[in-house]
């Protein structure tokens, strides 16, 4: 019997060491090197075992075992699985892709098992295997019940309480399921190590032998795991590496939307975004997030500005709140929620030094309504924006929107993806917007009802909308 080998894997970065470093040479981190224990071989026997039996009237397992040319190699592509979730899908680049491993990950009680309960319950031409090692059967059985109702048939589910993974692979003989659901990947643990659930020799053990599975079988895996303390997946950063997708769902809980959103797609663009409305009964798709985000009317309050923002493919209006005060310490206070923080620090020095406005005595809060976080470069001049309004308490006309980047000389850069901007503003009842100038080749203004204000400069901007 082959003898088993000890190693050290950083678990920030997956670098791997044979003695144990205090220091990552990789990532630079202190006191992350975990021993973990490589076993024999035998540790994906039973992942080959499964699939194998699987795929016994295939080829794609002996296909697999030798080397093929580039050329000889058919370029067909497999049709995706419909998850019937178009924020889903939407997400994932048009569905499930056979054979692919997708990790959900999360805060604990954000609804990653509620998402993936309620994807399942509405793909009844699948066979699907649950496999819950944190929560009964009686309790999984009661919340499809409150998700899915009667109107949703439950006979192409199969559910599996069970935590060993060589007892997973022999119900998956069995059951020979078309979708494999694994919840969650923390707590599922193999004989071959002899670390407790969650370590970092079962994570990757485990993980590693599902990913072999999925791809000798050609049945999508979807793994749910935990997220830590400090927002990263909890285990080895070589899960990620490993899997071929990871969706982050992610929101406060004291809001009701949450969002999914892609870090990882190797079939996929990573810049779509979907958008969920947390209700009793579980999650209910937003096709059109601008109609919830703008529901209040803030008519004649100052520090609040609208902007025209894109996430992924999808256009929405966003609102940009800010607070600015006259700080009652020494030093102001800067804090963004929804916003990176240095990139506000950047617009209020552009704020101060272009323009004039002396913020540096100040404390400047800034909020993104509804418990969004956004990324796109065009909320630069609603922050501004904002920033000014509260600081002269002058209020923004109602009606008025804005999008353009603001750059360090004080210039407004043009934007991707205008007409679908200007055409959400028009749609949402918006009268006038305010966009970059050079966004205006090639634009054809006559298409729109709505009012264009072309700005080059921050100047420009604040003036069109203060006057």
């Amino acid at each position: 019997m082959a003898k088993d080998k000890i190693a050290y894997v950083c678990s920030e970065c997956g670098q791997e060491s044979a003695k144990w470093i205090g220091r990552c040479p990789n990532c630079g981190k202190w006191n992350t090197f975990k021993e973990i224990r490589i076993a024999a071989d035998t540790g994906t026997m039973a992942a080959r075992s499964a699939a194998q039996t699987l795929n016994a009237h295939r080829s794609l397992h002996e296909t697999s075992a030798r080397p093929l040319r580039l050329r000889d190699i058919a370029a067909t592509e497999d049709p995706r699985i419909d998850t019937h979730d178009t924020e889903l899908n939407r997400v994932l680049g048009g569905g499930l892709v056979p054979g692919s491993i997708v990790l959900l990950g999360g805060e604990p009680g954000i609804g990653k098992s509620t998402l993936t309960l309620q994807t399942i319950l509405h793909m009844p031409d699948i066979n699907i295997l649950y496999v819950s090692g944190e929560e009964s059967q009686h309790q999984i059985k009661m919340r499809a019940e409150r998700i899915g109702g009667s109107q949703c048939t439950m006979d192409h589910i199969t559910l599996l309480c069970e935590t060993s993974l060589e007892n997973i692979f022999a119900c998956i003989k069995e059951v020979k399921p078309q979708l494999v659901i694994i919840d969650s990947i923390q707590t599922i643990s193999t004989e071959d190590a002899e670390s407790s659930p969650g370590s970092v020799t079962q994570i990757r053990e485990c993980a590693s032998s599902l990913l072999r599975f999925a791809k000798t079988s050609g049945i999508p895996v979807i793994l749910i795991g935990h997220i830590t303390k400090e927002g990263s997946l909890a285990g080895p950063k070589t899960l990620e590496h490993i899997v071929d997708a990871v969706i982050q769902f992610e929101g406060d809980q004291h809001y009701m939307y949450r969002i999914l959103r892609g870090i990882k797609n190797r079939f996929g663009s990573t810049s779509e975004l979907g958008i969920y409305e947390m209700e009793q009964n579980g999650l209910k798709l937003v096709s059109n997030p601008s109609e919830l985000l703008l529901t209040e009317d803030h008519e004649g309050l100052s520090g609040i500005a609208i902007s025209a923002a894109i996430e992924g493919v999808r256009p929405f209006l966003l609102e940009t709140q800010a607070l600015v005060s006259s700080a009652a310490y020494g030093t102001p206070q800067r804090s963004a929620t929804g916003f990176d923080q240095r990139r506000l620090n950047m617009l209020l020095a552009v704020l101060e030094k272009r323009v004039g406005f002396k913020l540096m005595q100040k404390d400047v809060f800034l909020n993104i309504a509804g418990g969004l976080r956004v990324t796109d470069m065009a909320m630069d001049l609603s922050v501004i924006a904002a920033v000014l309004s509260s600081n002269v308490d002058t209020p923004i006309e109602a009606g008025w929107c804005m999008c353009g980047e603001v750059g360090l000389s004080g210039e407004v850069r043009a934007v991707s993806r205008i007409e679908q901007r200007v055409a959400e503003a028009e749609k949402l009842g918006f009268t006038d917007i305010v966009m970059p100038a050079y966004n205006l080749k090639g634009f054809n203004p006559h298409k729109y009802h709505i009012h264009l204000h072309p700005v080059k400069k921050v100047e420009e901007a604040l003036r069109t909308l203060f006057g």
